[in-house]
């Protein structure tokens, strides 16, 4: 009985670092919820509701998650190299047959072949991809290509930057950063405090010390702008791509295999 309550409390404590993220995550991206309402809407509409799903730089494995809450019946594959975020994961999941969780650098050429599937009916992903830069991501998306089955679906939802739109650009960021400072006086979490808290923990401090040294406080990425996500995975071997939901900030790129 008491192996069974010590099992109980470290399922309640993953789940509170996971749902920790969420609150920071949305501190930033107050539509988030909507995003991964409309990612899986369209799982639904091209693949079905069995899906086997590649959680792509999955981090916590907030779509993982959302994905089996909606679609009880869908497999899903995370994969992450940051092993404070795969720790949460892992601990969220622990015990889930659906759920397996991959350690893989996607710079690395061959980070698929430590993928347990050859193929997959949806690759998904969010707020991650930013990380790259547009060299290394265009060699990502034509890795994805092979990945995903004919009939198959990628998504990418992330911040994506129309440069031909300065001044559209610069008035949303200034309301949305309005309300994240309102925000904060309020008593929000940002990323950096987030992570604060994280190497305090007895458990996580070890993890977040390794992410540290692997990453730095943020990677310097991109954010090329939707039309040109939607015309790298057309080149990449997807017969269709185009943004299927947007925000002033955020975009979610569909392409069809």
């Amino acid at each position: 009985m008491e192996v069974e309550m010590t099992e109980q409390a470290a399922g309640g404590a993953w789940r509170s670092w996971q749902e920790s993220w969420d609150r920071q995550q949305e501190w930033y991206m107050p539509d988030r919820e909507e995003r991964f309402r409309v990612m899986l809407d369209m799982v639904e509409a091209t693949v079905g509701t069995a899906p086997r799903v590649l959680d792509l730089a999955c981090g916590t494995g907030s779509i993982t998650d959302r994905l089996l809450k909606r679609f009880p019946r869908a497999t899903s594959t995370g994969v992450d190299l940051d092993p404070a975020l795969l720790a949460i994961a892992c601990g969220t999941f622990d015990g889930d047959d659906r759920v397996t969780f991959v350690t893989a650098d996607l710079k690395d050429p061959a980070w698929t072949e430590r993928l347990p599937h050859p193929s997959y009916d949806a690759v998904l992903t969010a707020t991650a991809l930013h990380w790259l830069h547009e060299e290394p991501l265009t060699a990502l998306y034509g890795q994805i290509g092979t990945l995903v089955r004919d009939g198959g679906v990628f998504m990418n939802a992330d911040h994506m930057i129309d440069t031909g739109t300065p001044r559209i650009n610069a008035a949303e960021r200034a309301h949305r950063h309005a309300a994240m400072d309102r925000a904060k006086a309020e008593g929000a979490v940002d990323w950096s405090e987030w992570w604060a808290l994280a190497a305090e923990d007895p458990v996580l401090a070890g993890p977040t010390a390794e992410r540290l040294a692997l990453y730095g406080d943020h990677a310097d990425g991109d954010m090329p702008s939707p039309q040109w996500h939607a015309r790298t995975l057309r080149a990449a071997g997807f017969a269709e791509a185009r943004v299927v939901w947007s925000s002033p900030s955020d975009s979610v790129v569909l392409a069809l295999k």
